[in-house]
C-alpha cells in the first residue's frame, strides 16, 4: 500500500529522459505566503489552463457558503442520483438512490476526488447540476478569480472549464481565510470505505516536512496538478502546480517551491493581487493529451519507476513516510440533517458546443 522512493542510481537512463521530458512540458506554477498574501514566485501565472479535480476546491467553496448561509449542514442528505452515478471514474460506484452526508462527500472530494460524488453533491445542493455551476461561477465573480469560468463540479474535460494558477491561488487563500474551521478536510491522509483503503494522492504528505493540504488534480488535457499547503515554525506556505507530465513532477515541484519558500523572507515580494498578465498570455488553454496520454509518454514512466512501478521522486526534500497513514471512515447513510430546498430544476443540457468526451483509460481526478 505505502508508495516507496526508489534510487535514481538504478535508472539513470530512464530517469534522464523522463525528466528531462518533464522539464520541457513544465507547466504555471505559484508560491505564496499565506499570512501575507506576498507572491514568493511565479511562473506563467495568468496563462489559462484546465483545472482538472482542483475545480473541487470551487465545489466545496460552494458547499461551505450554503451551509454558513443555513441551506444545508454537514449532516444533510447527498443523494446520488442516476446522472451522478453515470461520471466516469475516478468515482465512489454508489448505486442511484444512494445517500450520504455532506460530511462524508466532502471528504470523498479531497482524498478520493471522486466525480459521482462530486454531482451528486453539486445536485443536493443547488437543485441541478447548471444551478450549481451558475454558483460557483458567481463565487468566481465574487473572489475576483478574473480568468476562471466553470462549466461542472467535478472538473472532466470541457474545453470552457479554464482558470489559471493566479486564481487557483485566490481560491485556495480564500477557502483557508473563509474558512478556517474546515481545515481538516484538506490534511486527511486516507479514508476507509468498507474494506477500502484510499489514500490522499498528495504526495507531500507524510513527505515533505510540515505538509498539511490541500488538493490534487489529473486529467489528460490538464497534466498533473497540485496545490500544496504546508507550515513550519508558524509560517505557511502555498504551491500551486499545474500542467506537470507526472505525479512525481508535480510532486518534486511543488516540494522545491515550498522548500525555496522557507528559505526566503518575501518582504520585497508583490502581493497577490498586485500582479498583473504580461500580455504575452496564449489566448487559449493548452491540452496535453498529445502528451500526456501516449504510450511513449507512459512508456518513459514506466522504465523510470522500474520492476516495482512505484512512483520515483527526486526531490531531495521528499523522504519516505515512517508511519502509516491515518485512515478515517466514511459510509453511507447518517443523513440527519436538513436538506436543501433549491428548486429541483430539469437539468436540460446547455446547448454549448463542446467536444464528445471519452474517459481514458487512466481514471481521472487526482
Amino acid at each position: 500500500m505505502r508508495r516507496m522512493l526508489f534510487s535514481t542510481a538504478l535508472l539513470a537512463g530512464a530517469v534522464s529522459s523522463l525528466f528531462t521530458i518533464a522539464a520541457a512540458q513544465a507547466g504555471p506554477s505559484v508560491l505564496i505566503d499565506l499570512a501575507t498574501g506576498k507572491v514568493l514566485e511565479q511562473q506563467d501565472a495568468f496563462d489559462p489552463w484546465y483545472p482538472a479535480s482542483l475545480t473541487k476546491l470551487m465545489t466545496v467553496m460552494v458547499t461551505f457558503r450554503a451551509i454558513k448561509a443555513g441551506e444545508i449542514a454537514l449532516d444533510s442528505p447527498v443523494r446520488v442520483s442516476e446522472r451522478a452515478s453515470k461520471e466516469p471514474p475516478s468515482k465512489m460506484g454508489y448505486k442511484p438512490g444512494s445517500v450520504l452526508t455532506v460530511d462524508n462527500a466532502v471528504k470523498i472530494l479531497m482524498v478520493k476526488s471522486a466525480n459521482d460524488v462530486a454531482t451528486a453533491l453539486a445536485e443536493s445542493v443547488a437543485g441541478s447540476r447548471n444551478a450549481f455551476v451558475a454558483r460557483m461561477n458567481g463565487e468566481a465573480l465574487r473572489l475576483g478569480m478574473s480568468r476562471t469560468r466553470f462549466a461542472n463540479a467535478h472538473g472532466l474535460h470541457a474545453e470552457e472549464q479554464v482558470t489559471t494558477a493566479r486564481d487557483l491561488a485566490v481560491l485556495a487563500m480564500a477557502l483557508r481565510n473563509e474558512f478556517p474551521q474546515y481545515a481538516h478536510y484538506f490534511s486527511l491522509e486516507a479514508l476507509q470505505s468498507g474494506n477500502t483503503v484510499m489514500e490522499n494522492h498528495n504526495d507531500l504528505m507524510m513527505r515533505f516536512a510540515g505538509a498539511n493540504g490541500m488538493k490534487t488534480g489529473y486529467t489528460c488535457p490538464s497534466g498533473f496538478n497540485l496545490i500544496a499547503t504546508a507550515t513550519r515554525g508558524g509560517r505557511s506556505l502555498m504551491a500551486v502546480v499545474i500542467g506537470e507530465p507526472t505525479v512525481e513532477a508535480r510532486a518534486d515541484k511543488a516540494a522545491n517551491l515550498l522548500e525555496r519558500g522557507f528559505a526566503t523572507s518575501g518582504d520585497t515580494a508583490p502581493y497577490l493581487g498586485q500582479l498583473r498578465p504580461t500580455g504575452r498570455e496564449a489566448a487559449g488553454a493548452v491540452n496535453l493529451r498529445p502528451v500526456i496520454c501516449t504510450e511513449a509518454h507512459w512508456k518513459a514512466v514506466t522504465e523510470a519507476r522500474g520492476p516495482a512501478g512505484k512512483p520515483l521522486y527526486t526531490s531531495p526534500y521528499l523522504s519516505e513516510p515512517t508511519r502509516e497513514p491515518t485512515v478515517v471512515a466514511v459510509s453511507l447513510g447518517g443523513a440527519t440533517g436538513p436538506e436543501s430546498t433549491a428548486p429541483r430544476y430539469a437539468d436540460v443540457p446547455i446547448p454549448t458546443p463542446r467536444p464528445a468526451y471519452t474517459p481514458a483509460a487512466v481514471a481521472e481526478g487526482g
